[in-house]
């Protein structure tokens, strides 16, 4: 009895399974309309990793999709599996030998990548289906690990939004317009609850750190060769933006900030072979002890701390872990440590969209007691290089006695000699800072801040090279600066007794426009960073209509990283503060049981829950419509088919209005292939448009 009932259950169990089966659709074959929603989100979930993807990852992908579409056309049969196997052992066979290359993160994401693609071209069933959505989702949640900018957000919510409508055509038998907008109605209706979610739900750190999806570098580097930096003016990418606390009143908003005193400090270079300029060990080991606890330098004296300035940075991702700041620089945002070069530092690289607050003080002092270590660096040079140059620094050294006097006269060296500012510069020999000094007489920022510093340290003053940026578009329009890569600099710093560290540029000697005005006021865009990027919106900027426009673009970008991607848990506080008064659990509990009973009757009254009477389909309306009218004019149809009801009114019009019977005639005929004939979702789409053709022809007609 007991061996009976335990086969029972278990054959009850296994229908079960299979009417779930059933009913879920699982083995059912991929509907034409389902097809086409794959084509479409297989090229849109694909282009935006297209960067992270390597060339055969690109190639593989390429040739699924039209695989895909000669089959979609019927050109071209599935696949056999075993074609498809041997690709995907083969892909993931090639990616473990390059992993190391390219990078384990960026190789796991070819590998996701080439899996969708596979399974792409191989599916035969709705089960298919919904395994390549599924992956489709983490691929897009991939790319906004990346791309983070207004646009970038746009395009991927539209591309979710058609990777939705993929798994609506499974369960909704029905035209594309109908199953886009009914994709589009659930994005609307998730959106409250996002938003309610984004302002509520606590600011949690991240639940593991990501290695960098790229190993390429942005911008500057940690080395700097002469001449390395004029690379960088030929890029018109975004390198951060600063919007600063303290706004006039002015509605113009007028620049708050003169160009010759944004100096944006990244790097201090220190060790210099003859070659090329690097960070000094003794400055990198600072770097490694900062990962302990975040070292803090101590604030300058009381009267150094007037006009302090107050901004926020938003940087582009670098792939590095250097932030920019002015002098003197401090900040209380976490993972950043204050170094004692002066710099800020970031404790993981940045590989997305990163915002940090910084108070500046541009009057005080930098290191007024100078280590010994710190000093025997910094006037160390390499041995029996460049002695033309060293001559002439002993000859300022026993002509100017006091370290000011001489350096001042340095610089005045620079203005005095026929010196020229060039972004190709001509080339430079083994003794570099010689042949620049003595011969060419031409160069860019890096080759005068290396002269003045070799010259510096060989009369005995310590001296390094800082770089950084230096300038900033400033945009009236929303109040912030853009400061882009060609306004990468390199400068000079000099240690003076009872001054500390201070800032001298030789290159406002030769160029002083360049430090007054910006960049742009000392070179034509074509020639540097419009060269090589004939596609950069900066093009714009001689055309006052198309300038506003891209000002108001990058407006709305800046506002979305303010407000969205800088939305910490600070900024949190204050929103909530200024919903709620005094911010505690109750508060928040209270306003989330609110908010959703709120959402939760939206949702329900557009999903007609609360719709006494069941709603009419969109067909039969404007028809019964028709049937009242006809009635009024004494044609009552009564209990006649729709089929007979047009044979009666054709023979009962037709003579005084044979237009009218005609045109109801065509227009039942539509009606009845709607409501009765299976058709493919083609002749769906055809039918309806002709149905309200000839609907509106009668409406008119009576």
């Amino acid at each position: 009895m007991k061996s009976n009932d335990s086969f029972s259950q278990t054959a009850q169990a296994k229908n079960d399974k299979k009417q779930f089966i059933e009913q879920d659709n699982f083995n059912e074959n991929i509907g034409r309309n389902t097809l086409f929603w794959l084509l479409m989100t297989n090229a849109l979930v694909l282009f935006p990793l297209y960067q992270d993807a390597t060339l055969w990852s690109i190639g593989i992908c390429g040739i699924c999709f039209v695989w895909r579409v000669g089959i979609y056309f019927g050109k071209v049969a599935a696949p056999p599996k075993l074609l498809v196997t041997s690709l995907a052992v083969g892909a993931a066979a090639t990616l473990a030998l390059v992993a190391k290359e390219i990078g384990m993160l960026n190789a796991l994401v070819n590998l996701l990548l080439l899996g969708y693609a596979l399974k792409y071209i191989e599916m035969r069933q709705i089960r298919d289906v919904k395994v390549v959505v599924l992956v489709g989702y983490f691929l897009i949640a991939f790319a906004l690990l990346e791309r983070q900018s207004i646009l970038d957000t746009i395009q991927l919510l539209f591309v979710c939004l058609v990777n939705t409508c993929v798994l609506i055509s499974v369960y909704q038998h029905s035209s594309r317009k109908i199953n886009l907008s009914f994709g589009f109605k659930l994005f609307l209706q998730s959106l409250p609850l996002a938003l309610l979610l984004f302002v509520v739900f606590p600011r949690l750190p991240p639940l593991w750190l990501a290695p960098s999806m790229k190993n390429a570098t942005t911008g500057l580097s940690d080395e700097v060769s002469l001449g390395d930096i004029s690379k960088l003016t030929r890029s018109p990418s975004l390198a951060f933006r600063v919007g600063f606390d303290n706004e006039t009143n002015n509605t113009d908003k007028l620049q708050l900030v003169p160009n010759e005193q944004l100096y944006w400090r990244a790097l201090v270079m220190e060790n210099y072979d003859g070659t090329t300029w690097k960070q000094s060990n003794f400055r990198k080991n600072e770097q490694r002890i900062s990962y302990g606890p975040l070292p803090k330098r101590k604030l300058p004296h009381t009267i150094e701390q007037s006009n302090p300035y107050n901004y926020q940075v938003i940087t582009e991702p670098t792939y590095q872990k250097w932030l920019f700041g002015l002098d003197q620089s401090f900040t209380n945002t976490e993972q950043v440590a204050e170094l004692n070069d002066f710099r800020l530092f970031s404790l993981r690289n940045i590989d997305q969209r990163f915002s940090y607050r910084v108070t500046s003080y541009p009057n005080s002092s930098l290191e007024l007691s100078l280590p010994p270590i710190a000093k025997r660096i910094n006037l160390t040079l390499p041995k029996e290089t460049n002695p033309k140059t060293q001559a002439l620094a002993q000859q300022f050294a026993k002509d100017y006695p006091l370290p000011r006097d001489r350096i001042n006269a340095m610089m005045g060296y620079f203005a005095e000699q026929p010196y020229f500012y060039t972004l190709s510069p001509p080339p430079i020999g083994a003794n570099q800072v010689d042949d620049f000094l003595f011969d060419n007489k031409a160069g860019f920022c890096s080759h005068y801040a290396s002269a003045l510093v070799f010259m510096a340290r060989s009369s005995g003053i310590p001296a390094r090279m800082v770089a950084g940026y230096q300038g900033g578009e400033y945009n009236p329009k929303a109040g912030y600066y853009s400061i882009y890569q060609y306004m990468a600099h390199a400068w000079t710093e000099v240690w003076l007794e009872g001054q500390g560290w201070v800032r001298f540029d030789p290159t406002a000697m030769i160029a002083p426009n360049r430090i007054l005005d910006g960049f742009d006021a000392m070179f034509a865009g074509q020639d540097s960073y419009l060269q090589d990027s004939p596609f950069t919106s900066l093009r714009f900027k001689e055309i006052p209509w198309l300038n506003n426009i891209r000002l108001q673009l990058a407006s709305l970008d800046f506002y979305w990283s303010v407000w969205v991607l800088s939305f910490d848990e600070e900024r949190q506080q204050q929103v909530l503060s200024e919903l709620l008064g005094e911010v505690n659990s109750s508060k928040i509990i209270v306003l989330m049981i609110i908010s959703f009973s709120i959402i939760a009757l939206i949702i329900a009254y557009f999903a007609g829950v609360f719709n006494v009477r069941p709603k009419q389909d969109p067909i039969i309306k404007p028809y019964n419509l028709i049937c009242t009218k006809l009635a009024k004019k004494g044609y009552s149809r009564n209990t006649m088919p729709p089929q007979a009801f047009a044979t009666f009114m054709h023979q009962t019009v037709s003579e005084q209005q044979p237009q009218l019977a005609e045109d109801f005639n065509k227009m039942t005929e539509h009606f009845i292939a709607l409501q009765y004939q299976q058709l493919s979702d083609k002749q769906i789409e055809q039918h309806q448009i002709l149905f309200k053709r000839y609907f509106r022809k009668v409406k008119m007609g009576l």
